[in-house]
């Protein structure tokens, strides 16, 4: 059977995880979480990275223990069991191909506000592209990564220094509404904002295709957090110092427009054109995690689901890529992108990530108490006898972050959980266990 091709290092693997995770968020949510938090966004970012930090090293213990592409799925599988293993990749399986979806609105909008396409034909045009990208070859694809990685960098590296002679120029406390219903705007817009930190977590899926993964991804997984946590606090600062909130949450090119206030429509199309490239980034990272996931999932279940199954391992002899994953991936993309609702979306993403946490973080603390000895390359710090306190807390403040998604995305989050309960069923009482 033709297996994946390690060709990632260290440097590669972070870039990516660099890539996926600065590309939407900041380019795309920033001017709705300012509408949520007003200027005081600068903390609803710190508030997410926290979130994302407890998880990436619960993540980064997990992936030492197994350097799989299934990943969660694996993760969750050896230990809280098939049925909660099954919900977790439904769930990541269908957080990434929403969050697909979502971020390649937010390209087609930059790109129709530029060359006046039509947005949804653009988005759905983009994911089409990615798809050909992936199937092409890992190697090609983390080029691609990597290129487009560096360029959104340099944009967000203008924002800061166009921000840094208006420092002081605004309230940095100033919420968008008073009392409690200003800190609400915080939470809610840290739990909006946590969208712009998904990502980490992919990096986790290419361990089948990186060298010496069980040391390599945990080193890629905190330092992506770090370098992406550290300029998502510096550009939020400088926006807002720029824009303020009102008139950054009005706008559908926030970054674009802070650029634009104080050099001009020239700076404006410059902008424009590197959040391109951070959409197209962030769409190409997302599909390329979800597509390993898919295959490693598979991977794990030849002998019981044979047929789908096999399809689903399938890869292409000359490029070392899992064609059919991919293709799935772009397939189950595109029905998203026909609504253009980013902001649902994300937060649908970030429910289905949530739950996922959750379940990964439980899975660091089982496997300390039920195999304490299991060879590790990286244990999660801070520990009470057997307890590791970070997952804990992971799982604390995500419980915390799905009560801010909004009543209406946990009512849709809970209609797929259940779904994919029902297909779990469906699937195991016709087949056997």
């Amino acid at each position: 059977m033709t297996k994946l091709s390690r060709d990632l290092k260290l440097w590669q693997i972070t870039l990516i995880g660099v890539g996926i995770i600065l590309g939407a968020g900041i380019y795309v949510l920033i001017g709705e979480a300012a509408g949520l938090a007003g200027n005081a966004v600068w903390i609803s970012f710190i508030l997410a990275a926290i979130v994302s930090a407890f998880t990436g090293l619960s993540y980064a213990e997990l992936s030492s223990i197994f350097p799989k592409a299934g990943a969660e799925y694996v993760y969750v599988n050896k230990s809280l069991g098939k049925e909660l293993a099954w919900l977790a990749g439904w769930l990541i399986i269908l957080g990434g191909v929403i969050s697909a979806a979502c971020v390649s609105i937010g390209f087609a909008n930059y790109f129709s506000a530029l060359f006046h396409t039509p947005i949804i034909l653009t988005a759905l045009t983009l994911i089409m592209v990615c798809g050909i990208i992936l199937f092409v070859g890992v190697k090609q694809s983390a080029f691609f990564t990597i290129i487009f990685t560096l360029i959104e960098t340099t944009g967000l590296i203008i924002i800061i220094f166009i921000g840094l002679p208006m420092l002081g120029a605004v309230n940095y406390l100033e919420m968008s509404m008073s009392g409690l219903a200003g800190l609400k705007g915080i939470f809610e817009a840290s739990a909006l904002i946590f969208f712009a930190f998904i990502g980490f977590e992919t990096i986790t899926r290419l361990s089948e295709e990186t060298k010496n993964p069980t040391k390599t991804i945990p080193k890629a997984l905190i330092l992506s957090i770090v370098i992406t946590t550290i300029i998502y606090i510096f550009v939020a600062v400088s926006a807002i110092s720029v824009l303020g909130w009102s008139n950054l949450s009005k706008s559908k090119a926030p970054l674009a427009d802070v650029a634009s206030s104080v050099f001009g429509p020239n700076v404006y199309l410059i902008i424009s054109v590197i959040a391109l490239f951070a959409t197209f980034n962030t769409v190409l990272a997302i599909m390329l995690g979800t597509s390993r996931l898919i295959y490693g999932m598979a991977t794990q279940n030849i002998g019981k689901f044979h047929g789908l199954a096999r399809f689903l391992c399938s890869i292409y002899e000359k490029t070392k890529t899992p064609w059919a994953s991919i293709m799935l991936t772009a397939l189950f993309s595109m029905p998203f992108v026909l609504t253009g609702n980013i902001k649902t979306f994300a937060n649908m993403t970030n429910f289905t990530v949530f739950v996922t946490f959750i379940l990964v973080n439980a899975s660091v603390i089982w496997f300390r108490y039920k195999k304490p000895n299991i060879k590790k390359g990286f244990k999660t710090p801070i520990n009470i006898g057997k307890l590791p306190l970070l997952p804990v807390l992971g799982i604390i403040t995500c419980l915390f972050m799905l009560l801010n998604v909004g009543f209406d995305v946990l009512i849709y989050g809970f209609i797929i959980m259940l779904i994919g309960i029902v297909i779990y069923w469906i699937t195991n009482k016709r087949i056997g266990k």
